[in-house]
């Protein structure tokens, strides 16, 4: 990479390399070394580091303890796991993101079964457990919060310090209309809500569009607890 002249590179921790048993587990400092020689090594070069927390993976205790994303307790658990990241790398990393894509990743997680933890529900997919109707929306709602609560964490504690910076990767799409009228407008409107804005909204003004409200009804949760602290 260096002596191509790349003077960035974004890489994403394995969570389960740093906590294989969450907080219950103590931090694997064999997975820590690794980070550190990695960050060492590209700074040496002239290399800014640009760090993804989690890509798709969490540890399989937590899966198997409280079933990983369906449950609240992964908030608390990811917020503990982005703060010892903050800890041992923080120095020296000055870009941060919570998640990579995490609207593929309950889409396809949860939905369609391609990902783990391949929970989905027919027609939608061929899994032995599951819920695609109702699932992706719950863990959808956890990895907003605990991207929340990694934020905040390093809002308050870390950036002022670190003087670094944190976001989200999502995976971006763009829907037209095929015609001009209006139920093709609506359509497209209602395409995007659910595959893009339904992360934004909840990070930008702390709530779910308006398309999945009407929609999903009572089962589209608030986030009243969390407003502001984006």
């Amino acid at each position: 990479m260096s002596s191509l002249g790349v003077n960035s590179y974004r890489f994403s921790i394995s969570w389960a390399r740093i906590l294989p048993k969450g907080k219950l587990g103590d931090v694997n400092l064999d997975g820590i070394n690794f980070y550190n020689k990695l960050i060492d090594g590209l700074l040496h070069k002239g290399i800014q580091p640009f760090v993804t927390l989690t890509h798709f993976d969490i540890p399989q205790e937590l899966e198997e303890k409280y079933g990983g994303w369906l449950s609240p307790k992964s908030q608390e658990e990811f917020g503990y796991f982005a703060e010892i990241c903050f800890k041992f790398f923080g120095d020296r990393v000055r870009y941060w993101a919570t998640f990579n894509e995490p609207n593929c990743q309950v889409t396809m997680g949860y939905r369609t079964g391609e990902f783990p933890p391949s929970r989905c529900s027919s027609p939608l997919g061929n899994c032995t457990h599951g819920d695609s109707e109702r699932e992706p929306f719950v863990a959808a709602h956890n990895i907003i919060l605990a991207h929340a609560a990694a934020v905040q964490i390093y809002r308050t504690k870390y950036q002022k310090e670190q003087e670094g910076s944190i976001g989200i990767v999502l995976h971006a799409a763009w829907f037209e209309p095929i015609s001009n009228s209006t139920p093709d407008k609506l359509a497209a409107e209602r395409a995007q809500s659910f595959f893009l804005n339904w992360f934004l909204d909840p990070i930008i003004f702390g709530k779910y569009p308006a398309e999945m409200k009407e929609i999903l009804g009572s089962s589209c949760q608030t986030f009243q607890a969390m407003t502001g602290k984006y």
